[in-house]
């Protein structure tokens, strides 16, 4: 059946490029159009869609006001539309904290009438789609690690998260002191345009060095890497980060399984990953693989999950060492980091 999808902008000429985007394509139906939030809300109540693109700056209410009630009252998959998503990053974390799955650059409208960015609108469309409908697929299994543990390396705690992460992410990086003896990697599902953004929020939150991980970085104590593009980042057999597009057919980008299956394919420690609240089933297996390899693992609890579906992934295929609420995450990965640096920062 089409993907029936609302729209939501206070901008009359952006939903007639929106509703042209999406009607010229055979699988998606838009199901209604709306100006504010007060009428997405009444339209919600007598007609769910499957998908529903919120604007950022809706009047009355914006739109992450609007998309904490929508989720409140009828929850269902949102996409925001960001105008300027250099300067609305925060807005967006927000929403995102509020349940929405994703963010993307709402398509401008031209004098012939097109939309500039629809191509992109498209792309994050169907992603999302994939993603409400369709199961992931298993992964080939994972060679196995050598034993032996280069004694220069960081402990090294990898962390996966999806809708609702941002906000999770900052409250388990705010808890970490600033001499934290660890290297920190994450995979937030979030588009490549948000990723700075992403990147330095994380920074506001944390006494910790936050980067965006760059070709070829290595993990570093005291310092947290988020992933910067849409392809998948992973380990390499160099043990340095690299990117991948492969494999294509993930509707997640970047893929927190890629991550975990290259690490448990090549890193030698076994340190901590983490699975936090999102939608879908990305990192279940890979976690599954990392908890049989040794490696001690922890997801977010259902209670405060705003979506349990990535964490009950993993622990339906029992790839859960420790089922915990978010205020007690960190506190858990600080008993496993080691009392003193792994390897001294170089100067």
């Amino acid at each position: 059946m089409p993907l029936r999808i609302a729209i939501v902008h206070h901008d009359a000429s952006v939903r007639n490029v929106l509703w042209k985007v999406i009607a010229a394509e055979p699988d998606y139906i838009v199901a209604w159009m709306v100006g504010d939030g007060a009428e997405a809300m009444q339209h919600c109540r007598r007609d769910m869609p499957d998908l529903i693109l919120v604007d950022l700056a809706l009047p009355h209410r914006d739109g992450v006001k609007v998309t904490c009630d929508i989720m409140k009252s009828y929850p269902c998959a949102i996409l925001i539309l960001a105008d300027a998503p250099n300067q609305q990053a925060g807005k967006v974390f927000e929403a995102m904290g509020c349940g929405a799955l994703d963010a993307v650059a709402a398509p401008r409208p031209q004098e012939n009438g097109s939309g500039e960015g629809a191509n992109r609108l498209l792309k994050k469309i169907a992603t999302l789609a994939k993603i409400l409908g369709k199961s992931e697929q298993p992964l080939r299994a994972a060679a196995k690690s050598p034993d032996a543990v280069p004694a220069q390396l960081p402990f090294l705690v990898a962390i996966g998260s999806s809708t609702g992460g941002p906000k999770a992410l900052a409250a388990i990086l705010s808890a970490f002191p600033a001499d934290l003896a660890a290297a920190i990697i994450i995979i937030q599902h979030v588009d490549l345009q948000f990723a700075s953004g992403l990147s330095d929020w994380l920074s506001s939150q944390t006494p910790l060095a936050v980067r965006l991980a760059y070709e070829g970085m290595r993990p570093l104590p005291g310092t947290v890497l988020v992933a910067a593009t849409n392809d998948h980042l992973i380990m390499g057999a160099d043990l340095a980060f690299h990117y991948t597009a492969e494999p294509r057919d993930y509707p997640y980008r970047p893929s927190v399984n890629a991550l975990f299956e290259s690490l448990n394919k090549f890193w030698p420690r076994k340190d901590v990953a983490v699975l936090l609240t999102g939608m879908g089933r990305d990192g279940g297996i890979g976690m599954a693989a990392l908890k049989k390899a040794g490696w001690h693992t922890i997801t977010q609890d259902e209670k405060t999950s705003i979506v349990y579906g990535m964490p009950a992934a993993a622990v339906e295929l029992g790839g859960a060492t420790e089922i915990l609420p978010l205020d007690r995450i960190a506190g858990a990965i600080l008993k496993r980091v080691p009392a003193r640096p792994a390897m001294k920062r170089r100067q």
